[in-house]
């Protein structure tokens, strides 16, 4: 029988997988970022920018199916940190409407702003975007400054359940160190991705050859902040809940202890992790492998999906409030009713079937590696 509690957790890996999905795709801003740091002509870029402009469709749809499964099964958190941290989310946004904008406009006739401000607009998404979604995603771990009221629904005057509690809206996780290590460790994740995948898409050996040398430098300083992140956020206290008087309370190495009670995700965890490894260490000493991005890619969904496991299940507080720990959500107190998480559960049964045409649709396009010529044959070019 499924139970309520069943659909909780369900949804919640969801999210977390869809959480994994986008961490993967966002390739996409990190290539952005490299446009004018590894290609060194014009040539170049627009090689650079087409490759990665035949897939930004894709993390921009993963991002905006990530946001409506988290305003469906989880509406208070929407609620909570939309609400009050929208200084981060506004920004966010504001990055992808920026990157939709660039590809659709940049080589349009008549182009007034010139196609350097739109690709500088496109530096700007990956730079902003990735660092700003893992300043948002530690926020998880290191928690946030909010209460939650819910009697004050009740209150004809100010009908408001959650409150932020600063005039910073959200940016105030800029003044957490650990934000800003897991914001660069996702931005560099970003870079190391790209030059993955310009290793195994491209046919012009020069930006290829360049990819691999790139691959040291932002390789490096990921494994660097990630492994910093994930070994304070071990050794830290965490969030845990009561499961009987749900009271939350400072728990130490409580996200540790996550991965350890449940071996299976601490299991799938360390797999990714290596993954990871796997895949940058053989394209860095290997000039002949070029299936990198596949194993590193894979590796970033299983280790982002875990991680994020680890802050829901086993009566953890997944959205945490520092200020008033009762206030923190769990994906029992902040998620819809057991009739609407079962309704979409039904429609969820079809996102496998989403996945292979994607997944085919992705092979489909991609039997040869991409040339800039190409783009000028198929009469697509941004």
């Amino acid at each position: 029988m499924i139970t309520y509690s069943f659909l909780q957790h369900y949804w919640w890996f969801l999210i977390s997988l869809l959480a994994g999905i986008l961490a993967f795709l966002l390739f996409v801003q990190g290539g952005q970022t490299m446009l004018f740091s590894l290609a060194k002509n014009e040539r170049e870029r627009s090689t650079l920018v087409n490759a990665l402009g035949r897939k930004w469709e894709y993390t921009f749809t993963t991002l905006v199916t990530f946001g409506g499964a988290f305003f469906a099964s989880f509406p208070m958190f929407y609620s909570t940190s939309f609400s009050g941290a929208y200084w981060v989310w506004m920004l966010i946004l504001l990055c992808f409407v920026l990157q939709a904008v660039s590809y659709e406009y940049q080589s349009r006739p008549n182009n007034v702003f010139g196609k350097k401000t739109y690709q500088g607009f496109l530096f700007f998404n990956g730079l902003a975007g990735t660092f700003l979604i893992g300043a948002a995603l530690a926020t998880f771990f290191t928690g946030s400054d909010f209460i939650v009221n819910r009697d004050s629904i009740a209150d004809l005057i100010a009908p408001t359940i959650s409150r932020w509690g600063n005039e910073w809206h959200g940016l105030d996780a800029l003044a957490e160190p650990r934000c800003w290590l897991l914001g660069l460790a996702v931005f560099f994740l970003a870079r190391t991705l790209a030059c993955l995948f310009f290793i195994n898409r491209l046919k012009d050996e020069t930006l290829v050859e360049r990819s691999r040398k790139a691959l040291f430098t932002n390789g490096i300083p990921f494994l660097i902040f990630f492994l910093a992140f994930v070994i304070w956020t071990f050794i830290a206290k965490g969030y845990a809940v009561n499961p009987e008087t749900d009271i939350v309370s400072l728990e130490p190495h409580k996200y540790l202890y996550n991965l350890l009670e449940m071996p299976i995700v601490g299991i799938v965890f360390l797999s990714g992790v290596l993954l990871v490894l796997f895949g940058l260490g053989k394209s860095m000493f290997d000039k002949n492998f070029t299936k990198g991005i596949w194993f590193a890619g894979l590796g970033t969904v299983l280790t982002v999906c875990m991680l994020l496991l680890t802050t829901g299940y086993n009566n953890t507080a997944y959205y945490p409030s520092s200020t008033n720990l009762n206030s923190s959500l769990t994906i029992q107190n902040s998620c819809s009713s057991e009739f609407t998480l079962t309704a979409m559960s039904v429609v969820s049964l079809l996102v496998p079937i989403v996945l292979a045409y994607i997944v085919y649709a992705w092979h489909s396009l991609e039997k040869k590696k991409f040339d800039i010529k190409n783009a000028k044959e198929d009469g697509h070019v941004y």
